[in-house]
């Protein structure tokens, strides 16, 4: 029987992470059949690692590289006096499926929610990203809420 995969390593990005951050956010961009402009990724990457910002970044490294990333970012809301987490991105590499990569990301960014005392963490999918829809009803129940987008003209 072949030996488990280890338990992958969570930690906040680091500079030293943007080549591989830049790879897994491009496969996830692919993944949802989004493009987003160079401006805009290295805008984010940027404010994912600016110190007091409210969006972060954790990374998943297996094998001893980064396999995945869990961007993130805290707003206020109208339920609560405390602010809400929402998870905006989860991207694992396929070849690191499998090994809890993805729970691992979402615990720890829970774990940051609660230090950061939110009220609330919050993440989307598309309903046809069954593998992911498969872990995310492992860990909490769907809500009943529809989604509605519009999009607004540049300022």
């Amino acid at each position: 029987m072949p030996d488990p995969a280890p338990t992958p390593l969570i930690r906040p990005a680091a500079a030293g992470d943007e080549a591989d951050w830049r790879r897994l956010w491009a496969a996830y961009l692919r993944f949802y059949r989004a493009e987003v402009p160079e401006t805009v990724t290295a805008a984010t990457w940027a404010r994912l690692l600016e110190p007091g910002s409210d969006m972060g970044c954790l990374v998943a490294e297996t094998g001893g590289g980064v396999a995945g990333i869990c961007n993130y970012l805290f707003h206020a809301n109208t339920w609560s006096v405390a602010p809400v987490c929402y998870l905006q991105d989860l991207y694992v590499d396929p070849d690191a499926r499998g090994t809890g990569a993805a729970r691992a990301l979402i615990e720890a960014c829970e774990r940051v929610a609660i230090e950061r005392g939110a009220f609330r963490l919050y993440w989307l999918t598309q309903e046809f990203n069954g593998p992911a829809r498969s872990l995310y009803d492992t860990i909490t129940p769907r809500s009943s809420f529809i989604v509605y987008r519009k999009g607004l003209p540049a300022p």
